[in-house]
């Protein structure tokens, strides 16, 4: 299995550009909470097993972003507890942030990762979080 070094690194091979890197920074975590919504319309606990099968992927990467993603998909869960109406507002998200993620990835000129390898759909999220822990001094 790559290290989480080795998957950063590939997956920002085709996130270079600062658009696309900004589009990603929206719509990334935009696709995250969306999935989780529509998986939570589906039934919470069809989210929560889909949840706990990533963050045992991420457990093989790193404990301590595995940690903070927990942390994020619990959050997002529990916002998404407290919606009314959670499938046609999932959705709409779903859509859009990915039509947002195509342009970043027309401006950047490459094909998004996950048309390689469909484990970078769980590596974007973490890539981002990489940023976070970098900036604040932290291992991962």
């Amino acid at each position: 299995m790559k290290s989480v070094d080795q998957w950063f690194d590939e997956y920002g091979e085709s996130h270079r550009n600062p658009i696309n890197k900004l589009v990603h920074w929206i719509c990334v975590p935009l696709i995250t909470f969306s999935v989780l919504g529509i998986l939570w319309a589906l039934h919470p606990v069809v989210a929560a097993t889909v949840v706990g099968l990533a963050l045992a992927f991420y457990v093989l990467l790193s404990w301590q972003l595995a940690l903070v993603m927990a942390l994020q998909s619990l959050l997002m869960l529990w916002v998404l507890s407290l919606m009314p109406w959670v499938f046609w507002p999932s959705v709409a998200i779903f859509v859009l942030a990915w039509i947002g993620q195509f342009i970043g990835h027309q401006v950047e000129g490459k094909k998004p990762s996950f048309f390689k390898d469909l484990q970078f759909l769980l590596i974007g999220p973490a890539w981002l979080m990489g940023f976070v822990f970098r900036r604040l001094g932290w291992r991962y």
